[in-house]
């Protein structure tokens, strides 16, 4: 029985203090490149005759002297690789370290709002690194070029992030039912490459490579150089950080709106499907995920498009474009908009209430349920209805031809059952700040789908939220880290059994 007993705690790993080593050298690394990335906005100041450049590169020394003495105190822990429960705590420690640093510019970068306002500095950081897109900031069209860049380059790194962790993190911790993606995502990528590195420098390279391409296209379009970098970084990331205050509508170019449509949606789609796509294996454009989310695109777009021209709001290119830029950066949580769709009548509002629940793809950047989730629970419930039909019929579950186990079912039906019990928690605190039902409803949900923009005068399409108290911020900067991170990977560091031995 001791042996037993002692051969279980291997496999869960030691929890003493120095079990928590390998997560903190991994933090390291991650603060020491974010020291790095801090030193393109204090160039960008530098280059723009700005005066925060300063900020930028003081910040830059503390997250590069914190991550060195990390990185110092925690020499060699890597060796062993990490455990279930390390893994676990890796993820949200990870984020959190991260945009407690990334936050530490925006404390000193002289914004109204922003400048010295702690809730403020974080809102805005993790709403970047999480890619939901939600802000604090008015003024953005006199931002300086550091504070607009560095905005913008924490949804890019975010974006990549995100990534990584539905593809290489979340599937091995079986959460939510991302365990299903684990066999197809090593069976199909050791096809097109042989080894996990290769795989994720792929990956790497077709987020660069379609970030540089979207860059290029809104300059292009009509853009001018510093807002086509900017908005080419929170495009492919579906994050949805503008230059401006009125986002996209701000930009009176046909061309630009299209533009952003078809990034939203490259953003949106797993990104192993490019890898597969460029070694030429065409059954890529097949993938069950890929198709749902077209289609479902496709006709919600129509609907809202013939809508608004038929009751004359817009001509009808007009209303097709607008329809479709915004119907896709609400389900792809990307958060731009080209008009306030609050305006467009109650049905339209409610419309894009229930939007901010779809999401995109996993193992893309955007946030939300996922489309897969949707497609099991689909498949569930066919089954169900089948069965009450024919009782004594055999009806197997399946998915993109695959057969669904119990353990993905499970998984699956507890993450959605999860998901509106928080989403409900979070709504009702909400409403203990004072904020009206419509904001906080709307707030919770575009927190935990990482949407960005909520309904109602403060925090719609055109208002932000920084109006909020700071006690609101503080909870949604909650909300949307739970999010981003499947909600189990958070919640499970409250249970005290997580941090026993």
């Amino acid at each position: 029985m001791k042996a037993q007993a002692a051969a279980a705690r291997a496999r869960i790993g030691s929890w003493s203090p120095p079990g928590v080593r390998p997560v903190l050298s991994l933090v390291s690394i991650m603060l020491l490149a974010l020291s790095v990335l801090m030193l393109l906005p204090a160039l960008a100041e530098l280059l723009t005759a700005g005066s925060d450049w300063r900020a930028f590169a003081l910040c830059s020394a503390l997250t590069a002297a914190a991550g060195e003495a990390l990185r110092r105190a925690t020499r060699g822990a890597l060796q062993g690789g990490l455990t279930l429960r390390q893994a676990f705590l890796l993820t949200p420690m990870a984020w959190i370290a991260v945009a407690s640093f990334a936050a530490l510019p925006m404390l000193f970068v002289r914004h109204e709002g922003l400048y010295g306002s702690l809730p403020h500095a974080v809102f805005e950081a993790v709403s970047a690194l999480t890619t939901t897109g939600a802000t604090v900031l008015s003024g953005l069209d006199d931002a300086a070029a550091g504070l607009l860049l560095w905005r913008a380059l924490l949804q890019w790194v975010g974006g990549i992030g995100i990534i990584a962790t539905a593809i290489a993190i979340l599937p091995a911790l079986s959460v939510g039912g991302m365990q299903m993606f684990r066999t197809e995502s090593s069976d199909r990528s050791e096809k097109v490459l042989p080894r996990a590195r290769q795989i994720a420098a792929a990956i790497g390279s077709v987020y660069l490579g379609l970030t540089l391409l979207w860059i290029l296209g809104y300059r292009l379009a009509g853009m001018g150089w510093f807002d086509a970098l900017c908005h080419g970084l929170t495009t492919i990331s579906t994050a949805g950080f503008s230059t401006k205050d009125a986002s996209l509508a701000a930009f009176d170019a046909p061309l630009v709106h299209w533009w952003a449509v078809i990034g939203m949606i490259m953003g949106a789609v797993p990104f192993v499907l490019y890898v597969r796509l460029l070694n030429r294996d065409w059954t890529a454009l097949a993938d069950s995920q890929l198709r749902t989310l077209l289609w479902f695109l496709g006709a919600v777009v129509l609907v809202v498009a013939a809508s608004l021209w038929l009751s004359g709001r817009y001509d009808l290119e007009p209303a097709l474009r607008h329809a479709a830029v915004n119907v896709v950066s609400i389900v792809t949580t990307t958060g731009y908009a080209s008009a306030d769709y609050t305006l467009w009548g109650n049905a339209a509002t409610g419309l894009f209430f229930g939007l901010m629940f779809v999401g995109g793809c996993t193992g893309s950047t955007a946030g939300g349920v996922k489309i897969f989730r949707y497609e099991v629970m689909a498949a569930m419930l066919r089954v169900h209805m089948l069965r009450l039909i024919y009782p004594r019929g055999m009806f197997p579950r399946a998915y993109a031809g695959r057969p669904l186990t119990d353990e993905v079912v499970n998984s699956v039906v507890v993450f959605f059952s999860l998901y509106f019990l928080c989403y409900g928690a979070l709504t009702i605190a909400l409403m203990g700040f004072g904020l009206d039902f419509l904001t906080s409803a709307s707030g919770a949900v575009a927190a935990l789908s990482n949407v960005g923009p909520g309904l109602g005068p403060q925090i719609g399409p055109v208002g932000h939220y920084g109006s909020l108290p700071e006690g609101a911020l503080w909870l949604l900067c909650f909300g949307m880290l739970l999010g981003r991170l499947d909600l189990f990977t958070v919640l499970v560091l409250f249970l005290p059994r997580f941090w026993r031995g």
